[in-house]
C-alpha cells in the first residue's frame, strides 16, 4: 500500500504539536470534576439542605474541617503543570476563612427572604434559590482568588454559570448582604465592585467598554455602591463608571457615566395600544 508523504508529514506534525501541549498544558478532567466535588462538599457542609450528614457535636465540625483542607490539598495538586508550590499553606488559610464565608452567606439568604415577599422561610431562599446558590459559589471562588490560586476559582464560578445561569467572574468585590432575584443573565465582570445590600434583577449586566487584552490589569467594569437597586436588564459598563449610593436603576437602561447618589434612572419607552379589529393595511403591522 502506498503512502502519501505530505499526509505523514501533516500527522508526524500534529502529533508533536499534541505531544508539546499536553506536557505543558497538562489540566485534566480530573482536575474539573475534583474541584467541584470540593465545593459540592463544602456547600454540604455549611448547609444542612444539601447533605444527609448530621453533626453532633464541636468535635465532629473540627474533625470535618480537617478533612476538608486535606480535601483542597488534593485538589490543588491536580493542577499538575500549574502546580501550586503553596498547596498546604493555601488550604489552611482557605479553611480559616470559611467560618466567614457562612456568616456572610447566611446575612445574604436573610437579606433575599426579608427583601423577597414570595420568599415564605430562610429555608426555601438557601435550597431553591439560584440567586442564593450563585452567591454561594461565587463567595467561595473570590476567596480563592484571592489566594491567588490559579484555575479552579474559574472552574468553580463556571460551574455556578451552568447550574444558575448567573456568571459572577471570581475577581468581583461583593460586599453582604447581596440580593439576586430571579437572577438568569446576570453578568457581573472581574473588577466589578458592588456594595452592601445591592440587589439585582435578571439580565443585569456589568460589564466593560472595552476587552482589548492589554487592559487586563485595569479596572475594566463599574462600582456599584450601597443600598443600589437594578432592574432587569440594564447594562452598566466602564471601570470609571460608579453609580452611587440609595440609586435605583430601571430595566433596559444603558449606562457608561456615572450616577449621582440617590438617583432614579429609567429608560423611557413609548407603548402604542392599537385596536385588534380588521384591519387592510398591513404595513401597518411591525414586529
Amino acid at each position: 500500500m502506498k503512502t502519501n508523504p505530505s499526509r505523514n508529514t501533516l500527522y508526524h506534525d500534529f502529533a508533536e504539536s499534541l505531544l508539546s501541549k499536553r506536557e505543558t498544558n497538562s489540566c485534566t478532567a480530573s482536575l474539573k470534576t475534583e474541584a467541584i466535588e470540593y465545593l459540592k462538599d463544602l456547600i454540604d457542609f455549611l448547609f444542612p439542605h444539601f447533605s444527609n450528614k448530621v453533626y453532633y457535636s464541636q468535635e465532629d465540625i473540627l474533625a470535618k474541617l480537617q478533612l476538608m483542607e486535606r480535601n483542597l490539598i488534593s485538589v490543588i495538586k491536580e493542577l499538575n503543570s500549574n502546580y501550586h508550590e503553596n498547596s498546604t499553606t493555601t488550604a489552611q488559610e482557605f479553611t480559616k476563612r470559611i467560618p466567614d464565608i457562612y456568616k456572610m452567606l447566611w446575612t445574604d439568604a436573610e437579606a433575599i427572604y426579608k427583601g423577597d415577599p414570595a420568599a415564605e422561610s430562610v429555608d426555601e431562599v438557601i435550597i431553591a434559590y439560584p440567586g442564593f446558590m450563585a452567591i454561594a459559589i461565587y463567595r467561595i471562588a473570590h476567596e480563592l482568588y484571592l489566594l491567588k490560586l490559579p484555575i479552579i476559582p474559574r472552574i468553580l464560578a463556571e460551574h455556578a454559570h451552568e447550574l444558575t445561569g448567573i456568571d459572577i467572574h471570581p475577581g468581583a468585590k461583593i460586599g453582604s448582604p447581596f440580593f439576586i432575584d430571579h437572577g438568569t443573565g446576570i453578568v457581573i465582570g472581574e473588577t466589578t465592585i458592588i456594595g452592601k445590600n445591592v440587589k439585582l434583577y435578571q439580565g443585569v449586566t456589568l460589564g466593560a467598554l472595552s476587552v482589548d487584552k492589554s487592559l487586563a490589569q485595569t479596572k475594566r467594569h463599574p462600582t456599584i455602591e450601597d443600598d443600589v437597586i437594578i432592574y432587569s436588564q440594564a447594562v452598566i459598563l466602564g471601570g470609571n463608571t460608579v453609580i452611587g449610593k440609595n440609586s435605583v436603576i430601571g430595566g433596559n437602561a444603558w449606562i457608561t457615566q456615572s450616577i449621582p447618589e440617590n438617583s432614579i434612572v429609567y429608560n423611557k419607552s413609548e407603548v402604542r395600544v392599537k385596536s385588534n379589529q380588521p384591519f387592510e393595511d398591513s404595513n401597518d403591522f411591525i414586529i
